[in-house]
């Protein structure tokens, strides 16, 4: 099966654009506005109308940090987004409750410092939805891991323990793939980690929010040869 890859912190219509031709499978919007690759609800909709038009339209995710499920979901509506990445210290049923306004289109974003840690997280956030549901046919990632890092919620460019991910991979069907990702190293974490997806935002940018339409192309075509 050939992997899935999601370019983070869109805020431009060229780049998202650029992504979508070079093959992404994701785009991913950030509604965080500590966030250098923040963006806001009119732009997001604005670039989200015109990725509609394309015949190979990405899923398009919104990233959220401690947000109320009304508000992620009134987000995701208003922009047409598809899904939602909850990045912050979201409880559980958000995902996991039929009765959540994200149930069925939502996954969490996980940074754990250890393997027991990580197994812990995954069986509480993991989408029930996605129970016993083969790999080649899920219809979203089910968990991203992400490098820790005690004050950043994602984007660091440090890279996490590859080891560790690769034994998650094992046992968690749909498993997204971030932290330090760059065209040069994304073929070794794939093979080292087998995941269902890669995800990278500052990898593959000339500074944040705006990126290296080369390195995007690079990025998606190495993760995508890797895996065929």
């Amino acid at each position: 099966m050939s992997i899935k890859v999601k370019i983070c912190g869109m805020t431009n219509l060229e780049d998202a654009l650029v992504a979508t031709e070079a093959g992404a499978d994701y785009l991913g919007f950030i509604f965080y506005p500590p966030s250098k690759r923040a963006i806001d609800t009119r732009t997001a909709q604005c670039i989200a109308f015109h990725l509609r038009a394309e015949p190979n339209c990405p899923l398009l995710v919104g990233v959220f940090v401690n947000e109320t499920a009304a508000t992620m979901a009134g987000i995701l509506d208003a922009c047409h987004l598809d899904l939602a990445q909850l990045s912050g210290e979201e409880v559980p049923s958000l995902i996991g409750d039929p009765q959540s306004p994200l149930y069925g289109r939502t996954f969490k974003a996980l940074r754990p410092t250890s393997l027991a840690e990580a197994e812990a997280e995954a069986e509480w956030y993991f989408p029930p939805q996605l129970t016993n549901q083969p790999t080649n046919r899920l219809p979203h990632p089910s968990l991203l891991i992400d490098t820790y890092h005690p004050t950043l919620r994602g984007g660091t460019g440090e890279t996490g323990d590859w080891s560790l991910i690769a034994q998650l991979a094992r046992q968690i069907p749909g498993l997204m793939l971030a932290g330090g990702l760059t065209a040069d190293n994304v073929a070794t974490a794939v093979r080292q980690v087998r995941p269902y997806a890669v995800d990278v935002a500052s990898g593959v940018e000339v500074s944040p929010g705006k990126k290296d339409h080369d390195l995007v192309r690079a990025f998606v075509a190495r993760a995508k040869h890797e895996s065929a």
